[in-house]
């Protein structure tokens, strides 16, 4: 298991330990691979694996440590279980996990410890390297106000991406991009363009309701260029899925997408991946989860 302490709002460590103590009660072994960061516990997580030492992964966290845990045992055969503990908790959702229920935990993953299944995860690829992700890539104004939220002191928790928004809106123009959807470019202006595998993230945003982890396709989201106006209006609507009727959004479904834009932010599962060009690729039942 690897836990996030500073999860739920800094409630991690604690519940990290009462899931070793539910752990011990049922009799389920395991060991703890977190670290004092999450580089450190990744350098764990891989040290156990090549040794042979773990047959499955528990993380306890939010979607940064589903993004933890992908990158540990996509294209493994070591299957995963996510312990929601996080403001947004997108996969643990997806997956059928329970969220911040502890027994609850406990309890699925004591019943599911012999089944698992297979989900799609994608690949991006990029100057920074190659990271493996569950949910979606974004390189546009929402990863340029996520960039911006990371570097404010103040004020904490979510409320920093509403200033952040703020702050980004007045100075930014819509994007030159140049897209190469399964080999055929296309060059467009754009506000913000996702690769979703899943169909939210950052903590309910349905950005891609109709996207599929079983379906070996990625879709990518393009919101065509609009006025800044328009822009905060169409926002709120992806925590419904009610933006997918606007004029300017488009989606097209895709195995390979390579993005080209000059410097733009990247975030994968909500995590920085560097900035653009990139590539980003599916990869058809790559990971497992347990249940």
């Amino acid at each position: 298991m690897i836990v996030n302490p500073t999860s739920g709002g800094g409630k991690g460590k604690a519940l990290g330990e009462q899931f070793a103590a539910g752990l011990k009660e049922r009799g389920i072994d395991f060991v703890d691979l977190s670290g004092s960061s999450a580089q450190a516990a990744l350098v764990n997580g891989r040290a156990a694996i090549t040794d042979g030492l773990i047959d499955g992964l528990v993380v306890l966290g939010g979607d940064g440590m589903v993004h933890l845990g992908v990158n540990l045992v996509a294209e493994t055969e070591l299957p995963l279980m996510v312990v929601g503990a996080g403001t947004g908790n997108d996969s643990a959702r997806l997956f059928g996990m329970p969220i911040h229920d502890i027994d609850a935990s406990l309890d699925y993953l004591a019943a599911n410890l012999a089944k698992n299944r297979a989900v799609d995860a994608a690949r991006v690829t990029n100057a920074a390297g190659q990271k493996t992700l569950f949910g979606s890539v974004s390189a546009g104004f929402d990863a340029i106000v996520n960039a911006r939220a990371n570097r404010l002191v103040f004020p904490k928790g979510k409320s920093k991406y509403s200033v952040a928004l703020f702050l980004e809106l007045p100075k930014f123009q819509p994007i030159k991009y140049r897209v190469v959807i399964d080999g055929v470019s296309r060059s467009l202006e754009a506000m913000l363009i996702a690769v979703a595998n899943a169909p939210a993230y950052g903590g309910g945003m349905l950005i891609s309701p109709s996207s599929s982890v079983t379906d070996g396709l990625l879709d990518l989201f393009i919101v065509h260029k609009i006025g800044r106006m328009e822009l905060v209006k169409l926002f709120p609507k992806v925590f419904t899925g009610g933006h997918i009727t606007h004029p300017a959004v488009e989606f097209v479904s895709a195995k390979k997408v390579e993005l080209f834009a000059d410097s733009i932010p990247a975030f994968a599962d909500g995590e920085s991946v560097g900035q653009t060009p990139l590539t980003v690729e599916v990869l058809p039942a790559a990971l497992k989860v347990y249940g």
